[in-house]
């Protein structure tokens, strides 16, 4: 904080007197919020995704984001199955969907698997999520910009 003194004249007996203001400095108010800014912007993206997996890449146009809330199925390297940062069993991954959708057909389920799975293990938990009503089912990847 920081003060200033102001010259005020009066009428009357005391000519030039000094009186104290008092201003409230903001500037390092605004450098603290500037600061916490940069820090949330930058902290943001590493919150999106809670389970790490090595995603291929593709060359595919990115999908539309229709829906503010997609599902997010995540496969690690060692076939574990996630929904959101939560493990499911295979068995028991179709009932948690249609907990979580209220068996809403059109909601759209991202499925982000590792590229060292096969090819097997991730369609037989597309075909599972397909064959429960599904239909808006993507896989994710890593965008790769080919350049000319």
């Amino acid at each position: 904080m920081g003060a200033t003194i102001k010259f005020r004249e009066t009428s009357g007996k005391r000519r030039g007197s000094y009186r104290p203001m008092a201003d409230i400095n903001v500037t390092p108010f605004v450098d603290v919020m500037l600061v916490l800014l940069i820090v949330f912007m930058v902290a943001a993206p590493l919150l999106t995704s809670g389970v790490p997996v090595d995603l291929p890449n593709s060359e595919a146009t990115p999908i539309p984001d229709e829906d503010n809330k997609p599902l997010e199925i995540t496969i690690n390297d060692e076939g574990e199955i996630y929904i959101g940062e939560t493990l499911v069993k295979f068995e028991r991954l179709v009932a948690m969907l249609e907990a979580m959708t209220n068996s809403d057909p059109d909601r759209r389920v991202y499925i982000r698997g590792d590229q060292n799975l096969s090819y097997g293990q991730v369609m037989e938990i597309i075909g599972a999520i397909n064959a429960a009503g599904f239909r808006k089912v993507a896989l994710i990847s890593e965008a790769s910009i080919k350049k000319p």
